[in-house]
């Protein structure tokens, strides 16, 4: 596949999941029943699996892997932390306040993954990674 149109489909991937997670989080705090759809149940797990599918291929092009470059590590790290908040603001069970602050904590991390990716440095704007 051609590295271009992989990187447009991991991010529009992104872009898919960042927007589901949005929504998803304000129909948690308006106690919305659409959260117990089965399509918004199913639907953001395929969009991440051909996300997280599109970025082991771009990484695997690009000879760029976690652990080996520090930007990709970090991303990697912040991935791990994103999908915890997630699970935490998404499930019932938990408290809304705590849900949303999750919620909430997750959105920063993902503009953190974004901005990392847009400046291949796991801390843009203070020097190299």
């Amino acid at each position: 596949m051609d590295y271009l149109l992989l990187k447009l489909t991991h991010v529009a991937c992104a872009v898919l999941s960042y927007g589901g997670f949005f929504v998803r989080g304000v129909w948690m705090m308006r106690g919305s029943p659409m959260l117990e759809r089965r399509w918004v149940r199913i639907l953001p797990h395929v969009n991440d699996t051909l996300l997280l599918a599109s970025a082991i291929a771009l990484a695997a092009m690009s000879r760029q892997y976690p652990f080996v470059h520090g930007w990709l590590t970090a991303k990697v790290i912040a991935l791990v932390l994103y999908i915890g908040l997630g699970m935490i603001a998404l499930r019932a069970g938990r408290a809304k306040p705590v849900r949303v602050t999750a919620w909430i904590t997750a959105q920063a991390v993902f503009l953190y993954i974004v901005w990392v990716a847009l400046a291949r440095n796991p801390l843009p704007g203070l020097g190299s990674g």
